[in-house]
């Protein structure tokens, strides 16, 4: 970074207050915005209020006005929903009720507010905002506060974060929830898959989203639905054949099963509603299958917020309450959101006026403007979704005579099965032939492949671990054999899905390309790794799937502890050499301190973790949690560091240890990995037709040698970049296989703000006000 880093220790709060609430419909992660933003106005010697019942409860004031401490929000990180509560509130609306509400406000001293909720609790704070030095000189009038109060407190601050289970708002990647109501629909759509295949039957599923169509579209894509109706994309005339069409094709393949997702909101082309009923009568009338139709209701709010809501919340919750510290009387009300793997301000009412241009579009008939509107993350989902859901029949499908073989390297990680379909699926509607090779390049060398078509991939993406079959051993030994089976079966493109070892791998078969005119071919290498190790991309598919299975396991260790004495956990987490698994499991569940080996440490600092907890254990605080990367040290293993907290505890609390293991690379993949492979893997297999265009030479054959023909595609800050192997070589640590530089150390001190450390933390990227028509527009997402 060629800037300075500005560090936010001159930001103190001394004499601010600042009030947090929850505001119209609840969301899952909520709870975790709240904690951040108590720990942090603490952190900074604010005062912090929390006001129950949203608005209504800043109307009514008394005991609905709370000054809070650190404990207050203790375990209520992984706890559903919003602790202090959330009420529609019709008295907020007049001004009658805002008056009320200031008054409440500056008898505590209150300036700063943190609204936590959607477009209309946000629109509401604004116009609170901007009334208040009227309702202040009204209060003063009535003599219900003094000239002094009006004058001390002149202006009111506000910072919004967006709490939607629906992804409604523009302006943002992902809004706190969406991601956890994505982990209740897939939950419930693996459980019918299951049911449904042993019986030959349509499920019609119905999720929410009155006037936002992205969790169907974007379930429908994580679970490879056969059709999905959302608002902003309403189906064209003549809908119902093409559906009951398309449905019967899939029986006739032997699919067992068929899942159709309608929103909601979802309507025709004349702006009728196309009801989940609806859709039932029609597949039974028309086709006379077995149909059930799940309305999946409030399950979708419910339960634990995934590890991404938590991290989510917990970085807009610290920023929010930077934003607040920097605000003067000329900075516009704001809003903390997310793009790709940033932290952006913007202005909110800017995006409130975005948000509602998106309705007026639906409302006008104006649907492709409506998805434009909605964002590119939106409509890169909707654009993959048209291309992986729908075969087109063999005539019109474009012929190529390009083979492009596909495989999976390193050790298996959840989303593989999800990356190799997508590859599958748009290599054929591009016109290749698609070849899969199983076990790696140790079964590449033993001519273990064979070609793979449309229906081969059917139901992949909920399937955990990889069904190709995948091998760490790398290409060097086998380049011959390997090179063989090229020409053997005329491979004219390589997609290596796969961790640190199809990276390796990469390296090695470029640099045989001067002895093997075989592997003068386009290659691209799609990240997928638990380890998130790989250099040039900040997200690795499988990644997100293990830090769900160790948030999940932390919470339930955690409860077994509950009303039992004062207990610590060590807990020891996969990843190699890299910390990202143990440092964003730490911010995620809430712990104490997270061992890595990025970050050294000395017997001198767990001295200073120990005593920190042995003070925290002295109040209301009953438990603490430690996570130990698996290399962190060579010497402080999870053994002695279990010891050395259970010998220095004695009498204060008791310790216990847990190796997660191999659970962090199973189970079935979250919908972000589901989403991330599916969409990653697709741009590869666009960007391998494009090179094979460039290297087609006369007489037929491929020929590509130059270093941009050996790609990697990551994701970087806010885009999908594709970076030649050979330039990333700078970037890596080969000896302990890790990038030399990684992003998410810089979210390190957060964890360690939250529990209760003193840190520096640099905000340098943090403070620019962005404008929504600024961001990006290849932006696509670091979210789903």
């Amino acid at each position: 970074m060629d800037h300075q880093p500005k560090f936010f220790e001159n930001l103190s709060g001394a004499g601010k207050a600042i009030a947090v609430l929850t505001s119209g419909g609840d969301a899952q992660g909520m709870n975790a915005a709240v904690r951040a933003v108590v720990r942090m106005g603490i952190y900074v010697n604010a005062k912090v209020y929390f006001i129950y019942e949203g608005y209504q409860g800043m109307v009514d004031g008394g005991d609905n006005i709370v000054e809070v401490s650190w404990e207050s929000v203790s375990s209520i990180l992984q706890v559903g929903g919003t602790v202090i509560g959330s009420a529609r509130c019709k008295s907020f609306r007049t001004r009658e009720g805002r008056l009320q509400a200031a008054c409440n406000l500056v008898q505590r001293g209150i300036t700063n507010l943190c609204v936590i909720g959607g477009d209309g609790s946000l629109t509401g704070a604004n116009l609170f905002r901007e009334e208040w030095s009227g309702l202040l000189e009204e209060l003063a009038q009535k003599g219900k506060i003094d000239a002094e109060a009006v004058k001390k407190y002149a202006y009111l601050n506000i910072v919004g974060m967006v709490g939607s289970i629906d992804n409604d708002f523009c302006g943002t990647d992902m809004t706190i929830g969406t991601d956890s109501a994505l982990h209740r629909i897939i939950e419930v759509v693996d459980a019918i898959m299951t049911t449904a295949q042993s019986h030959q039957r349509t499920f019609v599923l119905e999720v929410m989203g009155r006037h936002c169509g992205y969790l169907a579209l974007v379930s429908a894509l994580a679970c490879g639905a056969d059709w999905v109706f959302i608002p902003e994309y309403p189906p064209e005339e003549g809908w119902e054949d093409s559906m009951c069409v398309k449905l019967s094709e899939n029986r006739a393949r032997k699919k067992r099963l068929n899942i159709i997702i309608v929103a909601e909101g979802a309507i025709d082309c004349h702006n009728k509603p196309i009801t989940s009923e609806k859709v039932k009568d029609l597949v039974v009338q028309r086709l006379g299958f077995d149909t059930r139709v799940t309305i999946l209701g409030h399950v979708q709010r419910g339960g634990t917020p995934s590890a991404f809501d938590r991290i989510l919340a917990s970085r807009m919750g610290v920023e929010a309450v930077l934003a607040l510290l920097e605000a003067t009387p000329d900075t516009p009300a704001c809003v903390v959101s997310l793009s790709g793997n940033q932290a952006v301000r913007l202005p909110l009412m800017e995006c409130v006026q975005m948000t509602q241009e998106v309705q007026k579009a639906m409302d006008e008939g104006r649907f492709l403007e409506a998805v434009r509107l909605r964002g590119r993350s939106f409509e890169n989902n909707l654009n993959t979704y048209k291309l992986l859901s729908h075969k087109k029949p063999d005539a019109e499908l474009p012929k190529s005579n390009f083979n492009v073989a596909v495989l999976n390297v390193g050790a298996p990680a959840a989303g593989m099965n999800a990356a190799v379909r997508a590859a599958v699926r748009v290599g054929m509607t591009e016109g290749h032939k698609i070849f899969a090779v199983i076990d790696g390049f140790e079964g590449f060398a033993r001519g273990k492949i064979k070609e793979i078509s449309w229906g081969d991939v059917g139901g992949w993406t909920g399937q955990g671990g990889s069904i190709l079959g995948t091998k760490r051993t790398l290409p060097a030994k086998y380049l011959e054999k390997i090179a063989d089976q090229m020409r053997t079966n005329n491979i004219n493109a390589l997609m290596v899905i796969g961790g640190f070892e199809a990276y390796l791998g990469l390296l090695e078969l470029s640099a045989a390309r001067e002895k093997y005119d075989e592997f003068c071919v386009p290659m691209v290498m799609v990240p997928a790794t638990v380890s998130n190790n790989v250099p040039g991309s900040d997200f690795s598919i499988g990644a997100d799937t293990a830090l769900n299975t160790i948030t999940d396991t932390c919470d339930r260790i955690k409860q077994s502890a509950s009303g039992t004495k004062r207990r610590v956990f060590i807990i020891e987490t996969m990843g190699g050499y890299c910390g990202y698994l143990a440092n964003m499991g730490a911010l995620a569940a809430g712990a104490d301190a997270a061992y890595i080996f990025e970050e050294q440490f000395d017997i001198r600092e767990l001295q200073a973790n120990v005593e920190h907890l042995t003070e925290k254990m002295k109040t209301s605080i009953q438990r603490g949690l430690v996570l130990r990367n698996e290399n962190c040290n060579e010497n402080y293993t999870t053994d002695f560091i279990y010891q050395l907290y259970s010998e220095e505890g004695k009498g204060v609390f008791d310790c216990r240890k847990n190796v997660l293991g191999h659970m962090q690379q199973g189970g079935a993949p979250s919908p972000f990995d589901r989403n991330f492979g599916t969409k990653i893997s697709a741009k590869a297999m666009q960007w391998i037709s494009k090179k094979l265009k460039e290297t087609y030479r006369q007489g037929g054959k491929v020929f590509a040698n130059t270093d941009d023909s050996v790609c990697l595609l990551g994701m970087r800050r806010r885009n999908l970049v594709f970076q030649p192997v050979a330039e990333l070589k700078s970037e890596t640590d080969f000896v302990h296989r890790i990038p030399k530089e990684q992003w998410w150390l810089k979210l390190r001190p957060l964890m360690k703000i939250l529990a209760k450390y003193k840190t520096s933390y640099d905000v340098s990227d943090s403070g620019q006000l962005e404008h929504v028509a600024m961001l990006p527009k290849e932006a696509e997402t670091g979210a789903i």
